[in-house]
């Protein structure tokens, strides 16, 4: 008859084992291998312990022969093992990554996953798999434009100057226009939010006429002074330039920020300018429309009042726009800006040699 192999236990390998069965942290598993080794220290045979503690035979006679040679250490840790094979070699998630990044189906601007299946010889789950693990999804696209103004660095030092350092004795406003607001009524009454459905809307909507909306923030406090107008013409514009003249303290300078539209600087805007020696303009780079702190309130008004809303007139928008105004200057918060003129001038570098290299390529 074969005999296992015999467990001789120290008083301090026995405390140690004693310890780990009584122990909240340790493992399941850990807690049935130190029963294990100490049944098997009681001269048990590997058929009485896994009948007392309800595993196999070959796992009790593991154990034992793992404490055995390597002692406590020895139970306390895995050993290593490979793991399964992979399905997918690694050339075929490279030939993926390859055809996902240089090339594009035929009759197709990008990838699916059961395109390039069915162009690897996969299934999709697998495609949509390795595309996960490599941050890859064709099916966005993120829009860009860089700007080409030669005096890009110029202006862009001068107004991110007037951001983070604006002139003492001063009012810095960043100025433009929201064009082309429409006054969209539903065709059918909109359902408002209830337990278990979203609020709905119909697709389709009526046109009732459109809206200008003339802005300036005030870059230190917040404020946004606003005037809704039918066009943004010249005289719309120089109208607005008049009422910002009226309503700040003629004492300071006024240092407006916006952008290379025409109507900025077409020659009535800059016989205005002449006669308004106190207002300093400054023109944001072509194609930086970004760089117009303005625009970020123009974006929340579009998303907090104006996409959702149903207005049966253009004077109902009007009155949504200018109701929009007042609530936000009851607590105005200043946009804060962070970004300082080299930390951009060296992101639009970096854009400008990436698109050299494409282009050359």
């Amino acid at each position: 008859m074969r005999h296992a192999i015999t467990i001789q236990l120290t008083d301090e390998a026995r405390t140690r084992l004693k310890k780990l069965i009584r122990s909240k942290r340790a493992s399941v598993r850990l807690v049935e291998r130190s029963r294990i080794v100490l049944l098997a220290a009681q001269g048990k045979q590997d058929i009485e312990i896994a009948g007392e503690l309800g595993i196999t035979r070959q796992k009790a006679a593991r154990w034992r022969k793992r404490y055995a040679e390597q002692g406590l250490s020895g139970i306390e840790k895995d050993a290593y093992r490979s793991g399964r094979i992979p399905k997918i070699s690694s050339r075929k998630k490279s030939q993926i990554i390859r055809k996902t990044t240089t090339e594009t189906p035929v009759g197709a601007t990008h990838w699916s996953t059961r395109s390039m299946a069915k162009a690897t010889g996969v299934s999709p789950a697998t495609v949509a798999r390795i595309w996960r693990a490599n941050g890859l999804k064709p099916h966005l696209v993120k829009t860009f434009k860089v700007s080409n103004d030669p005096k890009f660095e110029e202006k862009l030092e001068d107004i991110v100057g007037l951001y983070l350092n604006p002139p003492e004795h001063a009012m810095v406003f960043s100025v433009d226009e929201k064009s082309q607001i429409q006054a969209l009524d539903r065709t059918q009454k909109t359902l408002p939010i209830v337990k278990g459905r979203a609020g709905t809307m119909t697709h389709d909507y009526k046109r009732n006429g459109t809206t200008t909306l003339f802005a300036a923030m005030n870059t230190v406090d917040g404020t946004v002074m606003g005037k809704c107008t039918r066009g943004h013409k010249t005289e719309e514009w120089i109208r607005f330039l008049n009422q910002i003249d009226r309503t700040t303290d003629p004492n300071l300078d006024i240092h407006i920020i916006c952008d290379n539209y025409c109507t900025h600087k077409c020659e009535r805007a800059q016989k205005w300018q002449k006669r308004h020696k106190r207002f300093h303009f400054h023109f944001t780079p072509t194609s930086a429309s970004w760089l117009n702190m303005i625009e970020r309130f123009f974006r929340d008004l579009t998303v907090n009042r104006l996409k959702r809303g149903v207005f049966v007139s253009v004077a109902s928008l009007i009155d949504a726009i200018n109701e929009y105004l007042a609530v936000h200057n009851t607590n105005p918060k200043p946009y804060i800006w962070t970004k300082k003129a080299r930390d951009i001038l060296e992101k639009v570098k970096r854009a400008r040699a990436r698109l050299d290299k494409l282009h050359s390529a």
